[in-house]
């Protein structure tokens, strides 16, 4: 497939910046060095990432995602149970994250911030609906957005767990119980959330 320029150039962009990110978080002036060290015009920039800094975090995000939707399709889930093919994706996603969980991490706590918390929910709400697309949920009613919405309230933190190093059977333990408490809520609220959720999902 071959990608639009302002994908390659992106990409460029995020390659330069990622090393750093680590130690000067998801800032202005890193990302303007980076595009220097990348060779990018100021045209190039406005082109990439017409947003700057929310633009490189989407596409982190983005790289993830696509990774973990192939690693999802490679398994063959169809003897699993629901709750387990979720799990499984959830793991996947935070997988393809591992490599850059420093910059996750700050990623995480700059999306708590009040110009951010737009784009973070949406970057939630798409992986939410790619683990349950790899999951085999097809719904197009209620169902379909307080699945999703139901999860997007749960991932944030079990990144911000998954970022402090845990154990894997306590990661792993630590999903199963966010999991359950979200399915929980879920068949408690019904009607009463139904509202709320269809307009987040439609968002």
């Amino acid at each position: 497939m071959t990608l639009p320029p302002s994908e390659i150039l992106r990409r460029r962009w995020l390659a330069e910046l990622l090393p750093e990110v680590a130690f000067e978080g998801w800032s202005d002036e890193a990302a303007r060095a980076a595009a220097g060290r990348a060779g990018l015009t100021e045209g190039e920039q406005a082109l990439a990432a017409p947003q700057g800094v929310v633009n490189l975090i989407d596409a982190l995000f983005d790289a993830a995602e696509a990774e973990a939707r192939a690693a999802l399709a490679a398994i063959d889930m169809t003897a699993m149970r629901v709750p387990d093919k979720v799990k499984r994706g959830v793991l996947a996603w935070l997988a393809a994250l591992e490599p850059n969980r420093e910059a996750v991490r700050r990623a995480a706590s700059r999306g708590f911030l009040p110009w951010s918390a737009g784009p973070a929910l949406q970057r939630t709400w798409k992986v939410a609906d790619m683990i349950w697309t790899a999951a085999g949920d097809a719904s197009e009613d209620y169902n379909r957005y307080s699945k999703r919405g139901l999860l997007a309230a749960v991932l944030p933190a079990i990144v911000l767990y998954w970022a402090d190093h845990p154990a894997p059977e306590d990661l792993d333990g630590f999903i199963s119980r966010r999991l359950a408490n979200a399915s929980g809520l879920g068949q408690r609220a019904g009607r009463i959330v139904k509202p709320v959720l269809e307009r987040f999902g439609k968002r």
